[in-house]
């Protein structure tokens, strides 16, 4: 964005009068054709800091480093017709291409002001009026959402509040205590997974260098940090001049009278390799961390970003005022208009009938009908609870925390809540082992293993390990999973020892909801005759999820991670899944056709082999999450054919509807006072279908499904997701690709030598194909024995 404000402003102010917008990338549009003549292209060349004066040049001694030049070349490409627009909003015109180049462009005039003003993320930008510093060298700022999206006879705008991630401003040492839970300075990275954490938390981060007792240079430019070095600076050795090895600490002192207060931790590396001890470096505010939630975070940022619909429209509100439209000089250069005193769209919305759903038999209450979204395992037991022969606990939490007495009690916890339920258990005094800090997870759990199969009379080894996990555990889950997922084929449950130590029965309740589909179970399913657009027994039915997962932005050394979720059973409540990893940043699915035909097998097998039906699909309903609506086209081009020939190896001629989830969308409704469920938010099951468009794009349809129809079916599969007793905000084999999806870490193995957190980005391009290649050979793929059950629950 600098670049281009100089361009327009200093370099070339002649050319871009009235100034065009441009897009952070690639993008720049223009409210008249530039004078670039016959070519349609120009490149200009521009620095970001003005030419020294005669008289600075004079006391410089003429010395002095030339200012960084870059250069730009604008290339014109497509003139935009805003009829097209006009057209699309009279559905005269199809929501093509043009159509879309043009909501671009318009959504890039109204964020080219704030983007120029304030620390900006793809579509939202963020301001300090509103933060909280969560005491890990991260602070939260409020920010504010917006898009121009279409909607009936009329253009609209999407605001909403969002939260933004950024460093703590002002001395690097303090935030990098803070990441790491130190005050003594003198005792940070110690230990090497202590500096990679840190690395991965500072890589990318933009520094200045301030080193006390000099005179800060006029002009201070900002260093981009690459790395951590291995050793502290008064080890980190380097040539001088061809004669004269001299370590960091040794240079400061010499070159800047300066001596190193903290010699012994890790300097930063900055551009060509030069480090910078971390005690002379600032951080400036208003730096985006742009990478995922660290786990510790994941609570402070949640209640930071949740708000009551009242206060959340009384911040949206004040993001008007901030967004200032009527002020904005893009908006008049493309005699763009926003209504100076614009309110929240009023409009007319319905409440769809929620499914009737089906629990077991000694159920009290056999049948429910949820109500607001939620119900709850009173009384109920499951449609199909499983049997637990053979089951241990794993405590990885230290045993003066979690002492054998409330190990105990939590046995006694699990087991009541797996009676109540209906789950059958026949060892009823579990082996409780301690691990040991110096144990290595897959040996401890191997041994424990054995440990239950001779204590069961060598019959067999656990149906389920459950381990009981400190806080802040998340590399130690990550080795759990690995072991019981990829290696073992063993269900694992994981527990925090803070939540399962003197646990109500609702907590066991909601264990004992993933314990039984990862078994093999099946909770609840919905009434056939509540939802017969999904359960027509004359329409056998494949229902499934798709996602795909890309890495944090820079990481272009990892690989995208693809998952496909579908159900075996007739009544969609079982499923299975699998997960890939693809081609970084590869948004359609390269494997879907073998992936979608191991799905096809396993429905057959199930239905002849367990509810002893005719085996194949007469329909399969496609749910794909992840994609924008500029990539509608490649959906149909590139993952509808592999459905087909999914179908086709299989002996299936099924009808196929593709259905787009979106769920970022960040529609938000405001229900009247009467019309509000208790939170104030919208009852469970509202529709919204005039006024506004909405989130779920049909983009195919062989079954011809009326909208009512798609509606209630989707609707339905919102009640069957497996590890709650709430319906969620979309149907439930999406949501479970998504989970399989940020799963995906588990299926390397830990001590494989791969760095699974840190983004990669000072690698060199080849350098950058290998470890992408390394990555992609070292996924390993799910145990055979977890491939038929909901291992991901």
């Amino acid at each position: 964005m600098e670049i281009i404000k100089r361009l327009q402003g200093v370099t070339a102010p002649q050319i871009f009068t009235p100034r065009a917008v441009y897009d952070g990338r690639k993008n720049m549009f223009a409210a008249r054709e530039l004078p670039f003549g016959a070519a349609q292209a120009h490149e200009f060349e521009v620095t970001l800091v003005d030419p020294p004066s005669p008289g600075e040049a004079a006391r410089a001694g003429g010395a002095g480093r030339p200012p960084k030049v870059y250069k730009v070349k604008l290339t014109h490409v497509a003139t935009i017709n805003p009829e097209v627009l006009s057209r699309f909003l009279r559905g005269k015109q199809s929501h093509d291409n043009t159509v879309l180049t043009a909501i671009t462009a318009l959504n890039v005039v109204i964020r080219m002001e704030p983007s120029l003003n304030y620390p900006f993320n793809v579509r939202s930008f963020f301001t300090d009026r509103e933060q909280r510093d969560t005491g890990s060298g991260v602070v939260l700022w409020r920010g504010y959402f917006q898009s121009i999206r279409p909607a009936i006879g009329r253009m609209l705008i999407n605001l909403d509040i969002s939260t933004g991630m950024m460093y703590k401003p002002g001395p690097l040492l303090r935030t990098a205590g803070e990441h790491l839970g130190f005050n003594d300075m003198s005792r940070l990275v110690r230990e090497p997974r202590e500096r990679i954490k840190l690395q991965r938390f500072l890589a990318g981060l933009r520094i200045i260098v301030e080193i006390p007792g000099q005179r800060p240079p006029a002009r201070r430019t900002p260093r981009v940090v690459r790395r951590l070095s291995a050793n502290g600076a008064s080890e980190s050795w380097f040539m001088k001049d061809e004669t004269r090895r001299m370590n960091v600490a040794q240079y400061f002192q010499e070159t800047y009278n300066y001596t190193v207060r903290y010699p012994n931790i890790p300097c930063v590396e900055v551009g060509k390799s030069a480090l910078i001890p971390m005690e002379c470096c600032t951080i400036f505010a208003g730096q985006i961390m742009r990478k995922q939630i660290p786990p510790e975070l994941t609570k402070a940022v949640v209640e930071f970003a949740t708000k009551r619909p009242a206060e959340r429209m009384q911040s949206i509100r004040a993001g008007l005022d901030v967004l200032a439209y009527g002020q904005s000089e893009y908006l008049r250069n493309f005699n763009m208009i926003v209504e100076p005193n614009a309110a929240p769209v009023s409009l007319t919305a319905r409440v769809l009938d929620p499914p009737v759903l089906q629990y077991g038999q000694g159920s009290r209450q056999p049948t429910i009908k949820p109500r607001d979204g939620a119900w709850n395992l009173i009384d109920k037991k499951f449609i199909k609870p499983v049997t637990i022969n053979r089951w241990c606990v794993a405590v990885f939490e230290r045993q003066s925390r979690f002492r054998p007495d409330l190990a105990e009690e939590m046995v006694r916890g699990l087991l009541q809540s797996f009676a109540s339920v209906g789950i059958t258990v026949h060892e009823t005094d579990p082996i409780i082992k301690w691990a040991n800090s110096n144990d290595q997870v897959a040996s401890f759990l191997r041994a424990l293993g054995g440990e239950c199969f001779r204590k069961n009379g060598n019959r067999g080894g656990p149906d389920l390990i459950v381990a009981v996990m400190p806080e802040a555990s998340a590399d130690l889950y990550m080795r759990v999973k690995h072991f019981g997922d990829i290696t073992q084929g063993v269900a694992t449950q994981c527990l925090r020892s803070m939540k399962c130590t003197r646990a109500k029965p609702q907590y066991f309740a909601n264990v004992c909801l993933k314990i039984n589909v990862k078994l093999g179970g099946i909770n609840t399913i919905p009434d056939a005759r509540s939802v017969g657009a999904l359960t027509d027994p004359h329409n056998p039915t494949i229902v499934m999820g798709a996602d795909v997962m890309h890495p944090a932005p820079g990481a272009s050394d990892r690989p995208s991670y693809t998952a496909l979720v579908g159900n075996v059973d007739s009544d969609t409540a079982k499923y299975i899944a699998d997960c890939r990893a693809q081609t970084t940043r590869q948004e359609m699915i390269a494997d879907l056709e073998e992936m979608a035909t191991a799905v096809i097998k396993m429905y057959q097998g199930y239905r002849t082999g367990v509810e002893k039906k005719p085996g194949n699909p007469k329909r399969i309903i496609f749910y794909r999450d992840g994609v924008s609506e500029g990539e509608f086209a490649q959906v149909l081009q590139y993952e509808l054919p592999q459905l087909k020939r999914a179908c086709a190896a299989s002996g299936v001629q099924a009808k196929i509807t593709i259905i787009v989830v979106g769920k970022r969308h960040h529609v938000r409704f405001f229900p009247s006072q009467s019309d509000a469920d208790r939170s104030g938010n919208c009852p469970a099951g509202t529709v919204v279908d005039k006024e506004i468009g909405h989130p779920t794009d049909v983009l195919y349809d062989e079954n011809n499904f009326t909208p009512d129809s798609l509606q209630a079916l989707s609707f339905a599969l919102c009640h069957v997701y497996a590890r709650s007793t709430r319906s969620v905000s979309i149907p439930a084999p999406v949501y479970y690709a998504d989970i399989v999806c940020s799963r995906a870490k588990n299926h390397y193995d830990p001590d494989g030598g791969l760095d699974l957190e840190s983004s990669g980005g000072t690698l060199e391009d080849t350098q950058r194909a290998n470890q992408l290649e390394a990555f992609r050979a070292a996924f390993r793929p799910l145990n055979p024995a977890m491939r038929k059950v909901m291992y991901f629950s």
